[in-house]
């Protein structure tokens, strides 16, 4: 799970999950499919294939869409939800939409054999919520814009920010197996999972009770008050990792999970020897963090309020990814400082020929073309394919490139240009 700054997670009821057959007879007819398709070969070359970058001895870049605006990708009723039980329809939209990318824009996608069933574990989050006003321009879309009312203002404020406690329900967790392993019997099997990805980042939650401008203000103004609490943003997340780890409920990562922002974890160097199956470490794992809205701080700072604090959960992980939108080119220094690190964001706000020339060789580029492209009055596949060949040719072959698509807000209602996008990625990348 990945805590929300909108809500409070509300542990949920551990009652037996009971659907109809005929919500039971499509759910097993799309998983036939999939299964269908996670039984062929080019997943298991893929794999092989994130593997070797992940590893700095890539063959090729690779790709991969992420974060898409489903809202609009609905071609002949492909995603058109037909089941009536809300658990039913949980499933048959996850199904739905990995048939649709493995179908229309698959990159380097794998598509695993079995179906996850998350443990159900609740109570990951800080105590407070974010106060916020909400602008739509597309009723049908979950991105909005916000306007966040402060809460933090001294020192008593940030007792707001509660350690959280991580409670797992077990008999939630035996309910949603029961029913899916009945559900997809002699199809695919059911695997529990626990949290792999855990998305590290307090000052995209801080800012949200704080206000960009007053931290960036008082990060001259009040700097103690300002390292005060990201301190205790960092200590929440500590203690709920360590309360994820005493639960047993961190799960492996080197595998087809997304890491950071980017894509992939495959490699080979984890979980490291030694490794209990049946108590996965921090250590065994990739870790990550970011601070998207230091943009526009200076390098010192980036370090002095962010990256500092950040080091001791850094240091937990076997393997570890910077960075989403902020540009790091410039800060590349301040990167190589960053125990076991091996992903760089590199945004489309970035100078890209200075961060292949600082980078170069010694981490995974984790490219993310401009979504922008995608939205424009008129689509232009040729600008794109020139935007992604420029990049490429700054790197000229001695880089290890992923090129992760994200952030779409919108294709304009035409699906097909994300189709095409993927498709002159790939291209491009030599696939």
């Amino acid at each position: 799970m990945s805590y929300s700054s909108s809500h409070h997670e509300a542990p949920s009821g551990a009652d037996a999950i009971e659907i109809g057959s005929e919500d039971k007879a499509q759910l097993r007819e799309l998983a036939s499919r999939l299964a269908e398709i996670a039984a062929l070969p080019v997943h298991a070359e893929k794999a092989r294939l994130w593997t070797t970058l992940n590893e700095l001895k890539s063959e090729r870049p690779m790709v991969w869409v992420n974060e898409i605006c489903w809202n609009e990708m609905n071609v002949d009723d492909e995603l058109t939800l037909h089941c009536t039980h809300p658990w039913a329809r949980d499933q048959e939209a996850a199904l739905r939409r990995e048939l649709y990318q493995w179908h229309h824009l698959p990159g380097d996608m794998v598509v695993d054999s079995y179906r996850p069933c998350p443990l159900a574990v609740h109570g990951a989050d800080f105590g407070i919520i974010e106060d916020v006003d909400i602008v739509k321009t597309d009723e049908s879309s979950t991105v909005v814009s916000r306007h966040f009312k402060v809460q933090i203002k001294d020192e008593a404020d940030l007792e707001k920010i509660q350690m959280p406690k991580v409670i797992h329900n077990e008999a939630e967790t035996a309910y949603r197996y029961e029913v899916m392993s009945d559900v997809y019997d002699g199809i695919l099997p059911v695997k529990k999972v626990g949290q792999s990805h855990i998305w590290f980042t307090p000052w995209d939650y801080l800012i949200r009770w704080y206000g960009i401008e007053a931290a960036m203000m008082d990060m001259i103004d009040r700097p103690d008050f300002v390292h005060a609490a990201v301190e205790r943003m960092v200590e929440a997340w500590m203690l709920q990792l360590d309360q994820f780890t005493d639960l047993k409920l961190l799960d492996l990562n080197a595998a087809n999970v997304r890491i950071g922002s980017g894509g992939y974890g495959y490699s080979s160097e984890l979980p490291g020897d030694g490794c209990d199956a049946d108590h996965i470490k921090p250590h065994n794992m990739w870790g990550c963090s970011n601070a998207q809205i230091f943009s526009e701080v200076s390098p010192q700072m980036h370090w002095e309020f962010a990256i500092e604090h950040d080091l001791r959960w850094l240091a937990r992980w076997g393997a570890t990814y910077y960075g989403c939108c902020e540009p790091l080119d410039g800060k590349i220094d301040l990167m190589r400082r960053i125990p076991n690190l091996r992903k760089i964001s590199v945004s489309p706000w970035c100078n890209s020929q200075r961060a292949v020339e600082e980078i170069g060789a010694d981490y995974v580029i984790s490219r993310k073309p401009s979504p922008a492209i995608l939205a424009t009055d008129t689509w232009h596949p040729d600008r794109a394919r020139q935007d992604i060949r420029a990049f490429l040719d700054q790197a000229d072959g001695q880089c290890h490139i992923e090129l992760i698509m994200k952030d779409i807000s919108t294709v304009r209602y035409e699906p097909q240009r994300l189709w095409e996008w993927t498709a002159i990625a790939m291209e491009e990348a030599g696939a």
